[in-house]
């Protein structure tokens, strides 16, 4: 089952690189008590991931925190080794949070996984944005296409806050 709006976000464990390695954030520590745009990417450095999903977040960070959110943050089904470089080279630091979720275990919880083994990826994530306040989903735009960054685009949540 997908996930709606509405919908309380399910317990998971993500990743992320801290400054002595490899640390664990839960679902409550992401998402509790916080108004947090997440959006999700098939993979990092991916054309549309990299050329234009992830910058027009890093590029608009600002703009959500003026509108009350207090984190954007991305995910994708990719290790924190890799989404850490992505964050470097995007400059999403301090603008953008990369959650890692190796194993798919969040993406396949709200029903988000897809497989793309047909071109050597595994399971990925679809392409969506939601707006998340305290844990529960007040918004979510997923995109028919993981190759189209439409609905899912920083500016269309931006203008739909």
């Amino acid at each position: 089952m997908t996930i709606a709006e509405g919908d309380m976000l399910p317990e998971a464990t993500f990743r992320i690189m801290g400054p002595n390695g490899i640390e664990a954030l839960s679902a409550k520590d992401v998402f509790g008590g916080k108004k947090v745009v997440l959006f999700a990417v098939p993979g990092a450095f991916t054309p549309t991931c990299h050329l234009k999903h992830m910058p027009g977040f890093v590029e608009a960070a600002d703009a959500f925190k003026a509108k009350g959110v207090d984190e954007v943050v991305c995910l994708a089904v990719n290790d924190p080794f890799v989404l850490s470089a992505w964050g470097e080279a995007t400059g999403a630091a301090g603008k953008v949070t990369i959650l890692s979720d190796g194993n798919a275990e969040f993406t396949k919880k709200i029903g988000m996984d897809f497989d793309g083994g047909g071109v050597g990826l595994g399971t990925r994530s679809k392409r969506y944005a939601m707006v998340v306040e305290d844990g529960t989903v007040k918004m979510l735009r997923i995109e028919e296409n993981p190759g189209v960054a439409e609905v899912s685009a920083a500016e269309a949540i931006l203008a739909a806050l």
